[in-house]
C-alpha cells in the first residue's frame, strides 16, 4: 500500500506565543487541528456535508524545538493504521528543511452522531488513505 501523506502549511499568529517568545505547548494541538480541517476539505469535501463525523479520541505530542514566530512551519499528516471504526494520523511539524519540532499523534474514530456510535469508515475514505 503507497504511503498517504497531506503537508500543508500553518500560519503562526503572534497570539500562539507564550510568555518564552516561543508557540506555546497548547497550540500544537491546534495546529494539528488546523491540518486535519484542511486535509478533510481537500480530500473529503463530500463527506464533511454529511452526517458522518470523525472524532479524536486520543491525541498525543512528543515536543522536539520550540517554534519561533518567524520560523516557517508544515505539518505534514500520514496514515498509520486503518481499522474497521477507527484509524490513526501522525503528523511531523516541520520547517520544510529539515528541522521537525514536533511529532504527534491522533487516533480518529468515525463516529454517526445519529445513532450515537461509531460506525464503519466509508470504502471511498479507505481507498483515499491507499493512495499516495
Amino acid at each position: 500500500m503507497p504511503e498517504f501523506e497531506f503537508t500543508t502549511p500553518i500560519e503562526i499568529r503572534f497570539a500562539d506565543l507564550d510568555a518564552y517568545g516561543h508557540v506555546n505547548n497548547a497550540m500544537f494541538f491546534t495546529y494539528l487541528e488546523t491540518a486535519r480541517v484542511k486535509l478533510f476539505q481537500d480530500r473529503f469535501g463530500g463527506f464533511l456535508e454529511g452526517d458522518l463525523m470523525f472524532l479524536v479520541v486520543r491525541a498525543e505530542c512528543d515536543y522536539r524545538l520550540p517554534i519561533e514566530l518567524n520560523d516557517p512551519l508544515q505539518i505534514s499528516v500520514y496514515v498509520d493504521q486503518v481499522r474497521h471504526s477507527s484509524f490513526d494520523f501522525s503528523y511531523r511539524l516541520h520547517d520544510g528543511a529539515g528541522r521537525v519540532f514536533a511529532e504527534a499523534k491522533t487516533v480518529m474514530v468515525s463516529y454517526d452522531p445519529k445513532i450515537k456510535k461509531p460506525v464503519a469508515i466509508p470504502p471511498e475514505i479507505k481507498r483515499t488513505f491507499s493512495q499516495p
